[in-house]
């Protein structure tokens, strides 16, 4: 689920587009309508408070919070995505960290491997663990082809920083909403990303098989 998106273009009819929300739901399989799995498609590439009141869409904390939990409900495990960070504000000055504590949702941080992706973890972490949020923990991941020397030690500074991360995501290049897709990245996940740790039981789940 990713309950804001902004920068949606129009579709044939005039409704604004989640293109990101629509390969999430392509890539976890999931059945939910387009509504259910991004409820505010918004057309203005700018934070969601803002881009919600250009365009003269109003929500809150309470409605989003209870699209989440109707969602949670109908799933053993699910994911749900921000849109630009912890304190981006999400409706008024409600950010997507009151979202994560109201709903009670661990926090996994994804750290865009690139310069100064170490500062940007660090006061992510930081400023969850203030907010008594439940941290997972977090994934580098790699944003382009060939690494530049930031790129090469990133990895080494954000374990001595902040401990070990759930994996390293690999470069990918492009990618389509196709079977073929969706498996070579089910494959990257499983061989770079510790999975257990993601996803309550897995292990024992492994186990068994």
């Amino acid at each position: 689920m990713k309950p804001a998106e902004t920068g949606c273009d129009a579709d044939a009819h005039g409704r604004s587009h989640a293109a990101d929300a629509e390969r999430l739901r392509w890539f976890a399989g999931s059945p939910d309508p387009p509504e259910v799995i991004c409820p505010f498609p918004l057309r203005d590439p700018l934070a969601p408070a803002l881009a919600a009141r250009r365009q003269g869409v109003a929500f809150d904390l309470d409605e989003i919070a209870a699209l989440v939990d109707r969602f949670a409900r109908r799933w053993d495990v699910g994911l749900v995505e921000g849109a630009g960070g912890l304190l981006v504000p999400l409706a008024g000055r409600t950010t997507f960290a009151d979202l994560a504590a109201r709903c009670r949702l661990p926090l996994l941080v994804v750290v865009g491997n690139r310069l100064g992706c170490v500062n940007h973890a660090a006061l992510t972490m930081r400023c969850a663990e203030t907010a008594g949020l439940d941290v997972v923990g977090y994934v580098v991941n790699t944003l382009q082809p060939a690494a530049d020397m930031a790129m090469q030690t990133n990895v080494e500074l954000l374990h001595d920083t902040l401990g070990p991360s759930l994996g390293v995501f690999p470069w990918v290049g492009e990618t389509s909403c196709d079977e073929a897709s969706r498996d070579r990245l089910a494959d990257l996940a499983e061989r770079t990303l510790r999975l257990e740790q993601l996803v309550p039981g897995r292990g024992d789940a492994e186990a068994r098989r």
